[in-house]
């Protein structure tokens, strides 16, 4: 499914009411819809220019400058084993995480959904171990799956 045709799908189902607790923005890479809970946006803008950290982890792009704070910024795209595009000019959302600052690299963001326990379903054993670990959980929203975005997982290089 193309990215556009992603969002369109997600933005339709964006007008479902539920009884949800959660509020999630819909973001987007490589064509998929990934959850990301608002509780953990600070902010979302454009990157403009990257600094290169040599020899660091192949997911972390570099170094941005956000309002003045030196931000290590995260491809999500490398995350999950998706082929990455450019990342200059790219849409990146602040997150601070056990008091680092984090710019999380997406290819757009889109719609918030809420979504509620009784939407979650049970991760399925066949889904791929290495983007399963960055999965807080998996919604069915309509006719969609939609991952939950692990914040722990995503901003933890020891493993």
């Amino acid at each position: 499914m193309s990215s556009m045709s992603a969002a369109v799908a997600v933005s339709a189902l964006s007008d479902v009411p539920t009884a949800g607790e959660e509020s999630y923005f819909t973001v987007f890479a490589g064509g998929e819809a990934f959850g990301l809970s608002v509780l953990h946006t600070q902010t979302i803008f454009r990157i403009t220019s990257v600094t290169p950290i040599p020899l660091g982890p192949a997911d972390i792009v570099g170094l941005v400058n956000l309002r003045g704070k030196i931000v290590t910024a995260v491809s999500l795209r490398r995350r999950l084993g998706i082929p990455v595009d450019e990342v200059q000019n790219s849409l990146a959302i602040g997150i601070e995480h056990k008091g680092e600052n984090f710019a999380l690299i997406v290819d757009e963001v889109g719609d918030v959904l809420t979504l509620d326990a009784s939407m979650k379903v049970q991760i399925p054993a066949h889904f791929d171990p290495a983007r399963s670990r960055f999965m807080a959980g998996l919604y069915k929203v309509g006719n969609l799956l939609i991952p939950a975005l692990n914040i722990g997982a995503l901003f933890d290089f020891t493993s």
